[in-house]
């Protein structure tokens, strides 16, 4: 699990991190404002661990600006400030929960762990194969670390193979799961789509090891080679 700690006081933040650690969190520090919404954005986080007071940006604005971004990462707010209608604003502009400082490790631990077991009810599961990973929910793709650019339809298309655990999908399942009942589109589309992917995901598009072709059938994927 990935934690960023957007924190700029530097005895908190390497407290914060030198606890998470411990508890088998990989931790990254943000100490203001510019820098901690660009990261949350750009990287593929578990869960924020979001001060309210910070330079170049506060915690209300960055909160703001990952929902917008249409970033889903649980946040969870860390505030000096007991007002009620604060807490109420943090969490209308989408924060999960918040912890008022000053706080015990024991209590923000429970808070992170509860909040981490409610979001990954919700949200879709992360694809690893070979180099890449996927994070549906997100809707990004990396090969080695580095972005991929997927089409919504590739997505979708990988998506739906893979939700089929091994299991083979003809090219009308992949029809009806990717564009709908009543479609018309050829196989060839299905097969340029497929032919995407294995540039973008596989370590040899042309001896493919995962998304598999199975003559006059159709595809299958394989998280195992």
């Amino acid at each position: 699990m990935r934690i960023l700690v957007v924190e700029d006081e530097p005895a908190i933040a390497l407290g914060l991190k030198n606890d998470l650690q411990l508890e088998g969190y990989d931790v990254e520090v943000a100490s203001d404002g510019e820098a901690a919404s660009k990261r949350a954005v750009e990287g593929a986080f578990d869960l924020i661990l979001l001060d309210i007071m910070l330079p170049k940006k506060d915690g209300f604005t960055i909160c703001r600006e990952v929902r917008r971004a249409g970033v889903k990462t649980p946040v969870i707010l860390l505030t000096a400030r007991a007002q009620e209608t604060e807490k109420v604003l943090g969490l209308e502009l989408g924060a999960d929960d918040y912890v008022t400082k000053p706080f015990s490790p024991l209590e923000l631990r429970a808070r992170i762990k509860a909040v981490l077991q409610r979001t990954a009810e919700e949200r879709k599961p992360v694809l690893r194969f070979a180099e890449a990973e996927i994070d549906f929910e997100r809707g990004t793709a990396r090969s080695n670390g580095v972005l991929v650019e997927l089409t919504p339809l590739e997505m979708k298309v990988l998506e739906s193979l893979w939700r089929a655990n091994g299991r083979l999908l003809s090219r009308d399942q992949l029809l009806n799961a990717v564009w709908g009942h009543g479609v018309a589109i050829t196989d060839r589309v299905i097969d340029n789509h497929i032919m995407n992917l294995r540039r973008k995901l596989e370590p040899a598009p042309a001896e493919p090891r995962f998304i598999l072709s199975v003559r006059g059938l159709g595809y299958r994927f394989v998280t195992e080679s």
